[in-house]
């Protein structure tokens, strides 16, 4: 693409004088820079853009874009207030604005996001509506699911924009997209043109990042703030934000929302609201109320928290989308599974063995609760707290376990370069903290497979183990290698092992002896 083309569409980026040069591509790594290539520097969290400018140069980039003083070093250099907002509108020009021809429905929050974007994918199905969707487990564009990363981010505006547009190849009219904190904050999803705004809920978590709750919660206010950016689009829905009226966020996003407003939630005052629910091993039943109707809905997900994700699917697609009613109902009953999410493991052992994503003290709260209401015996749970994350947390999710689980093993989750031992000395202080007592109510396995195995070991019949925090995916990282690691293929081998029947083995981490 010609630069003055890749720059039209971007007010700050133009300036007079500039040679009319061919880009061969878009890079914001220095180490992937190819001949002719614009880089694009960005501050990071441990590195800056800005200091591997000479080596991009060297590689062969034509010009440079960047928010420090130009470095002089022959190339074209287009300084602008916020290089990663730059490079978010740049990756959109450069894959021809995709987002300007879908409908467009971001989903934040802290728990929740992925079942939700699930939901809202398979009731736009149901309307017949050709739709893709980009969560942070893999994005599904038509017939095709790829891979979007190691661990639970949105990918990067690059990425993100390149999904897009081949949305827009294949036919795709609507796009599902789940925006985190890192994604908003790092406008990584800028340039996305949302049409519809939704949230979950907004609960601690990413202190360590964002600095504050404060902080944070604005980091998912930007997605509202994004809908009065720009006119609606032609034959597009209104700009509508999809706002839990239950939720401690409500009245700040609310606040802050330029657009139409539509509520979910269980107390007085929502648009949309439920009644009848009916939570158990085979899913959730209930009635959903709106303007008009009352209908009976069953889903095969297993939570009564689950409700508001419901709530928000059904509410976007209903009072956002204007899709009937009834095609909500029959989306919702669809979607049978997410990956990691409650996923139930059997192998014929006699106690309930679960997989789930629980890594927020509010999703390790509301994962108990539900684990309680499907056994009659005990909960032994299997958790862990990230190393170079919310310190705070793992204190928290501690004290959840040891009030909720009759058995916590405390284990590793992604320590990366910190102390496992000093991490799990944080977490049994905060198991000790609510009244555990350890060696009784909850034990130290420094070994994930191990303590899979452990209790697997100590359920009786009728019991359940769940074990929290890795859910989907597939990897473990230990200083900064990332090990190969799957929690539901660890535990179906910790269940083949007790049970003697064939199985997988069990994945080895640097732990293990």
């Amino acid at each position: 693409m010609r630069l003055y083309k890749l720059l039209e569409d971007q007010p700050e980026l133009i300036f007079g004088g500039l040679p009319d040069l061919e880009i061969m591509a878009l890079i914001a790594d220095s180490r992937q820079v190819v001949p002719g290539a614009l880089f694009i520097a960005v501050r990071g969290s441990v590195s800056n853009g800005h200091n591997y400018i000479p080596d991009a140069v060297a590689r062969g980039a034509v010009a440079v874009v960047g928010q420090e003083p130009d470095p002089g070093l022959g190339v074209p250099y287009l300084r602008v207030s916020d290089s990663r907002m730059a490079l978010a509108r740049l990756a959109a020009a450069w894959h021809g604005n995709p987002a300007r021809k879908l409908v467009m429905i971001g989903v934040t929050g802290t728990d929740g996001k992925t079942i939700t974007v699930n939901l809202l994918f398979h009731i736009l199905q149901a309307a017949g509506l050709p739709v893709g969707m980009i969560t942070t487990v893999n994005a599904v564009i038509g017939d095709r699911t790829l891979a979007t990363g190691l661990h639970v981010t949105t990918p990067d505006a690059l990425e993100v924009q390149k999904y897009l547009a081949q949305m827009v190849e294949s036919g795709m009219t609507h796009c599902v997209l789940e925006a985190t904190s890192h994604g908003l904050a790092q406008r990584r999803v800028a340039a996305c043109d949302f049409d519809l705004a939704v949230v979950t809920n907004i609960t601690h978590e990413h202190i360590d990042y964002h600095g504050s709750f404060e902080a944070y919660r604005q980091a998912k206010g930007q997605l509202f703030t994004w809908l009065g950016e720009g006119s609606a689009k032609v034959d597009g829905p209104i700009k509508t934000a999809i706002l839990n009226r239950d939720d401690s966020s409500y009245e700040y996003l609310q606040r802050i929302t330029p657009v139409r407003q539509v509520t979910y939630g269980l107390g007085p005052g929502a648009d949309v609201t439920a009644d009848e629910v009916v939570s158990g091993a085979d899913g959730l039943r209930f009635t959903i109320h709106g303007q008009g109707y009352n209908l009976p809905v069953r889903s095969a997900l297993i939570g009564n928290y689950n409700l508001g994700n419901y709530l928000a699917a059904f509410s976007t697609a209903v009072l956002g989308l204007g899709l009937p009613p009834e095609t909500a109902v029959r989306g919702i009953a669809r979607l049978k599974q997410v990956p990691g999410r409650m996923e139930v493991i059997d192998l014929g052992q006699p106690f309930t063995a679960i997989v789930d994503f629980a890594h927020t003290p509010n999703g390790l709260r509301q994962a108990l609760e539900t684990a309680h209401g499907l056994t009659m015996g005990r909960v032994i749970a299997v958790i862990g707290s990230a190393g170079l994350r919310d310190r705070e947390k793992r204190r928290m999710m501690a004290e959840v376990s040891a009030e909720l689980a009759d058995l916590t093993v405390l284990t590793a989750e992604d320590p990366r370069t910190e102390s496992l031992e000093a991490i799990l000395d944080e977490m049994a202080a905060g198991a000790r903290a609510q009244g555990g007592s350890e060696g009784t109510t909850f034990v130290r396995i420094p070994d994930r497979g191990q303590a899979l195995r452990f209790a697997v070991r100590q359920a009786g019949p009728g019991d359940l183990v769940i074990s929290c925090g890795k859910g989907h995916e597939q990897s473990m990282c230990f200083g900064e290698v990332e090990y190969p690691w799957d929690d539901r293929v660890a535990l179906r081998a910790a269940l083949a092992e007790h049970l003697g029947v064939d199985g997988p083995s069990m994945p080895r981490l640097p732990t293990s002896s």
